[in-house]
């Protein structure tokens, strides 16, 4: 869509620079990215909310338990009260993980230990949250390819269940990307928004030469905006998602 936009604007006004045709380009890019994202993701929503509860989905290795503990990180930096939920009882280690990213980020972790229903740690998690007046929570999930109809069910009933104890529950449900992910990309995403209608991304791993591009029909197709981006291993490598610096590196030469 957007390259069709630049043919018929460069026909129209008869543009030959090759400059000023990059520049539209990413102007378009920064335009069509932008739709739907104010400043910093939530910050004032979180007084709305209490708790403010965040549902983490994503496939298998993207980076999300990490990206769990920078969101708390982030969030914590910012005067809120943060408690997390240990909501992946499949994967082996994963409670355990969570524990120790929210023991550096000092924040608690609900959890149930391995093999435990999910929907009850979500319902523990948030209870545990409003008793201890918490202003967010937010909630892992196990990886799960989006392939898997059994899998992707259990996600519905986690959000059943946050429905149940508060009607606007969940208040953000953010599907976690790997910036190196391909076109199946678009077919994940498409798979969590029908699921448990995603409203953002965090888009991880965006560091070295990912650059990420896949976003952008992500944001086309589905109208999910990114949110927030992951650059490195440490709590502090996560930004509020910058669309300019975004499309500059996106549109960079490669070395």
């Amino acid at each position: 869509r957007i390259i069709n936009e630049l043919k018929t604007r460069v026909k129209e006004e008869r543009i030959e620079d090759p400059d000023q045709v990059f520049q539209i380009l990413k102007e378009s890019l920064v335009r069509d990215l932008e739709e739907g994202l104010t400043g910093d993701p939530w910050m004032d929503s979180t007084e709305e909310a209490s708790p403010y509860v965040i549902l983490m989905v994503g496939v298998n290795g993207v980076g999300k338990t990490t990206s769990i503990a920078k969101l708390a990180h982030h969030f914590k930096q910012a005067g809120k009260k943060v408690i997390l939920g240990a909501a992946d009882t499949f994967r082996a280690a994963a409670e355990e993980q969570l524990e120790i990213l929210g023991e550096r980020v000092g924040v608690d972790v609900i959890s149930h230990g391995s093999g435990a229903d999910p929907g009850a740690v979500a319902y523990d998690a948030y209870q545990a949250s409003k008793a201890r007046g918490a202003d967010v929570l937010i909630i892992d999930t196990a990886g799960r390819l989006h392939t898997k109809s059994n899998l992707m069910e259990e996600l519905r009933k986690i959000n059943r269940v946050l429905q149940r104890l508060e009607p606007t529950a969940p208040h953000q449900v953010i599907l976690t990307m790997d910036a190196t992910t391909g076109h199946n990309g678009l077919a994940q995403a498409k798979s969590f928004k029908e699921t448990v209608n995603c409203t953002g991304i965090f888009l991880a791993k965006l560091d070295g030469t990912a650059r990420g591009g896949i976003v952008l029909a992500i944001k086309q197709e589905l109208q999910v905006p990114i949110l927030f981006i992951g650059t490195g291993e440490g709590l502090d490598d996560l930004a509020p998602f910058d669309t300019t610096d975004f499309v500059d590196a996106l549109l960079a030469p490669v070395n």
